[in-house]
């Protein structure tokens, strides 16, 4: 089973992401970890994402596909995959549209986190990390036990420098920016808005509900092959 991921930053994707992965048993990658798996493989392709990454410029589309059907065409993603960060452009999407039409897999489930803007600035803003292990905390949700210190080694916590409301608005406004046609792209198909001002295990259960269907449908077609490869 595919599934995509959407949603603005501070809405919680890396928790559910984990989540979908347990639930369906299907890897969840982020465009990060696909380019790091280029870069460490020393590929052609990852010496080239690693010397425009270098340089401080951006992966065109061309070669974030690239990457992408890299990705796709290992073992790991044969019954299916999350992907988290990917597509961001519609030539990306329709790329992706091609991979799908000719691999094994169904029509993707698209998801998208819908939380308020000014619950993400709350939340983002609220965000502390250790200089020294970088370790994460949200002092609404996760915070340290002493106040203003990192639990593991005692570092004084910082703000960092993004996470002001001026730059957290800049950058949800890029993102409705460059995600809108997204979602319009996909409005037709298999698209589940689903409520994230809610707590983890809430968006568990709604996740359940969208995503259970399918993966019992999965297992049923499953069993039926199983037994027909049974009979005599």
């Amino acid at each position: 089973m595919v599934t995509l991921l959407f949603g603005p930053p501070g809405c919680g994707k890396g928790t559910q992401a984990a989540f979908i992965s347990r639930l369906l048993g299907i890897p969840a990658i982020s465009t990060g970890e696909m380019f790091r798996a280029e870069r460490e493989s020393g590929t052609p392709l990852g010496k080239k994402v690693s010397e425009i990454m270098a340089q401080g410029g951006l992966v065109g589309d061309d070669i974030v596909n690239e990457v992408v059907a890299s990705r796709l065409s290992r073992a790991d993603c044969g019954a299916g995959f999350l992907l988290d960060g990917y597509p961001r452009t519609i030539p990306q999407a329709a790329f992706l549209d091609g991979i799908l039409l000719k691999g094994p897999w169904s029509p993707p489930a698209i998801i998208y986190l819908d939380v308020p803007d000014s619950v993400l600035v709350e939340r983002i803003s609220s965000r502390r990390q250790c200089p020294s292990c970088g370790r994460i905390y949200n002092l609404l949700h996760q915070p340290p036990r002493r106040e203003g210190v990192c639990d593991m080694d005692g570092t004084a916590l910082i703000q960092r420098e993004d996470d002001n409301e001026t730059i957290i608005r800049a950058r949800l406004r890029t993102y409705k920016e460059s995600t809108g046609p997204l979602l319009d792209y996909y409005a037709k198909r298999s698209l589940h808005r689903i409520d994230g001002n809610r707590s983890p295990e809430q968006i568990h259960r709604l996740l359940e509900a969208v995503l259970g269907p399918a993966l019992a449908q999965m297992s049923e077609k499953h069993t039926c092959c199983s037994n027909s490869r049974g009979l005599p």
